[in-house]
């Protein structure tokens, strides 16, 4: 039987919470999806009402989703949660979503105290005792106030609260999100539900443990969402796999290869180093399988690949269009087709293209999209900005890298793209064998409101790298003071073939350090991005490094040249050193640059003590009175840029001035 706090107690806590310190409130917080179920197939469980009535699961397969919402009859919480439940279903059932109700709580009089509340609530859907906690385990409920989405093929799409208006120790007058509304609405519309699993703050269930019995998963019940989640986005018609994985003849065939890469951890392709014991993963993008993900699929393959019951396969997702962003509000191709021959390498093909955008556009979405993605190694796209600048020195405007290929800001979250602005397009193929051409396309789509905060790229380069010959483990870092305010949402690692590990760190303005990233084993061939589930606010004061570990020994196989001296280029037998941190500001609060950084009692000027490069101080300082004014600065920064083509002093000294006096 599922135990659970008693109503006494429970009423006594809450009571005496309500008065205690916010340190003992606990609202809706995000849990794993992974590891709570999100994307598994419920199996088609049994059930009986309350009223003696007879189902299963299947029985809602005609509906475009099913809610299954717990409720505890004798619970305070699952009580004041009852009135928003009958709202959602008075209105979603309309939109041919049902609802049933579970009661894990199966104490003496539990029937009795449901009635009453269908009575004064109005409930329409079913009510179920879960005497033999069936669907408590499928499920995986933790509290009375849980509520679960299937789709029409019980695939599991969001488990979490109704909304956060009640908590322990704590009520508000509405709620400020609206949490299983906002998961239904993503599903009807065909987005992808942004918070899918989180904790529901009620009355706690101990379940007692079901006694352990032997599953046969099959491609169908359980295969396929695997593969659904975490390989086809790129292993599909069209994707940047060499082959698919989304029908069970392609599975089947392929399945040598996906045994050796899952079990080896090559696939899918993740490098993050792997969180503490206990600890769950901070990047919101993880790749990697879940232990038992992992488990099932070799598992699956070792008893011989069975298909299993087509009635158990998931709903297929149809792509309203060939975008992934959806389709883009501005399409824009490269000006020519690129002829890519057959063998050998190609140098960097530099392409631009002219926009012809009035007035200055917030981007929610970008997508690079070649027309011939086998021999696409990268792409990288700048936008011209108010200095003229581009490329590492600028950050990119988007990027299509293995494993990477489209972002999507968050809502009020937007990158701007200034009117009548250049594309500056940076394209790197690799020929397979055989000849062929290349038009890549940028989809771009449009916030449908100024955002609240402005996305922006940040690269943390460092351009005199120098890597001697036959080192294995050769270091280099590049250093960024990091303006105040900065909220960063992602950080995108960028070396070539030399390139062994990389590592981000925040420096506090005290020197303690703290790793914001740690790639072990970086592999040029897959450059992801990562991103944070919690954008992190960096303090005042701090700058990020980031040191890469460079292999240029002949143990490395993919060095181009042991015996080389490599230093900064362009071409992939060339090296970089680039740590692209996404970020984000505020709308309408000024982004502190480096002058503002520097000008340390805030008097608008810079004096020799304050500057960055003491040795150059006669430059800027154009009128000799020791003194350097904003546009002092901005005008020696262009006589150094007249010097860029003299000297590789030069460059390098300009290249770490170059955000000085924006």
């Amino acid at each position: 039987m599922t135990k659970f706090l008693s109503i006494v107690s429970f009423t006594l806590f809450w009571n005496l919470s309500t008065s205690l310190s916010a340190s003992l409130k606990q609202a809706p917080e995000p849990i794993n999806p992974d590891t709570h179920g999100i994307g598994r197939g419920i199996p088609d469980l049994p059930f009986v009402t309350i009223n003696g009535k007879h189902g299963k699961l299947s029985d809602f397969k005609d509906k475009k989703a099913l809610v299954v919402a717990f409720i505890g009859a004798s619970c305070p919480l699952s009580k004041r949660f009852a009135p928003s439940l009958v709202i959602l279903e008075k209105a979603y059932r309309k939109k041919g979503v049902a609802f049933v109700f579970v009661d894990p709580i199966t104490v003496k009089g539990a029937k009795e105290d449901l009635k009453v509340i269908i009575r004064e609530q109005g409930f329409k859907g079913s009510f179920i005792l879960d005497r033999d906690e069936s669907l408590t385990h499928a499920l995986g409920a933790r509290t009375t106030t849980d509520t679960f989405i299937l789709d029409s093929a019980r695939t599991l799409l969001y488990r979490g609260p109704v909304n956060d208006q009640y908590g322990i120790g704590y009520q508000l007058n509405k709620p400020k999100r609206e949490y299983l509304k906002e998961a239904l609405d993503s599903h009807l519309s065909g987005e992808t539900i942004e918070s899918s699993a989180l904790w529901a703050p009620g009355c706690e269930l101990d379940v007692s443990l079901p006694e352990e019995t032997k599953q046969v998963w099959t491609y169908h019940n359980r295969i396929s969402r695997i593969l659904e989640a975490n390989c086809v986005e790129c292993h599909r018609e069209g994707g940047v796999a060499p082959f698919g994985l989304e029908y069970f003849d392609e599975t089947f065939e392929n399945a040598g290869m996906i045994r050796k890469v899952v079990s080896e951890n090559i696939m899918p392709p993740w490098f993050a180093s792997k969180p503490p014991a206990g600890k769950h993963s901070p990047w919101a993008n993880d790749r990697s399988l879940t232990a038992s993900d992992k488990a099932d699929l070799l598992a699956w393959i070792k008893n011989g690949k069975p298909e299993g019951n087509p009635a158990d396969a998931p709903v297929r997702q149809i792509r309203k269009s060939e975008w992934t962003i959806g389709m883009p509000d501005a399409i824009f191709s490269l000006p020519r087709e690129i002829q890519v021959k057959a063998t050998g390498q190609m140098p960097y093909v530099n392409l631009r293209i002219k926009t012809s955008f009035p007035e200055d556009r917030w981007i929610q979405a970008t997508e690079v999209r070649p027309t011939a993605p086998g021999v696409v190694h990268h792409v990288l796209v700048f936008a011209s900005g108010e200095d003229g600048l581009k490329k590492e020195q600028a950050g990119f405007l988007a990027a299509y890298v293995p494993g990477n290929t489209f972002v999507q800001f968050p809502k009020g979250v937007a990158k701007k793209l200034t009117a009548g602005a250049t594309l500056f397009f940076q394209m790197h193929y690799t020929p397979t064998g055989k000849a062929t051409t290349d038009r890549t396309r940028i989809g771009l789509r449009f916030a449908k409101a100024p955002p609240l905060k402005v996305a922006q790229t940040i690269p943390i380069a460092n351009h005199r790298i120098n890597i001697p010959p036959k080192k294995d483990n050769h270091s280099e870092i590049a250093s960024r003071s990091i303006p105040e305010g900065t909220t960063i949402r992602a950080f995108m690692p960028h070396m070539h073939l030399r390139g062994k590990s990389i590592k981000y760190e925040l420096v506090s303005s005290n020197g303690q350090r703290e790793t914001l990233l740690d790639v072990p084993r970086y592999d040029f061939n897959w450059q992801l991005r990562y991103e944070l589930k919690d954008p992190r606010i960096i303090p005042s004061g701090s700058r990020i490094d980031v040191t890469g570990i460079f292999d240029n020994s002949k143990n490395n196989p993919a060095n181009p040249n042991p015996e080389a001296n490599v230093q900064w280029g362009d071409q992939s037998e060339d090296e970089m050193l680039i740590g692209y941190v996404e970020c984000e500001m505020e709308q309408g609060k000024k982004n502190q640059n480096l002058f503002d950084q520097l000008d340390r009692n805030k008097d608008g000027f810079l004096t020799k003590n304050e500057f960055t490069k003491p040795g150059l101080f006669p430059i800027f300082d154009s009128d000799k009175n020791g003194l350097i004014t904003r546009k002092e600065g901005i005008a020696g920064m262009k006589k150094l840029k007249g010097k860029e083509n003299n000297a590789r002093k030069d460059r390098s000294v300009l290249r770490s001035l170059i955000d000085l006096f924006r």
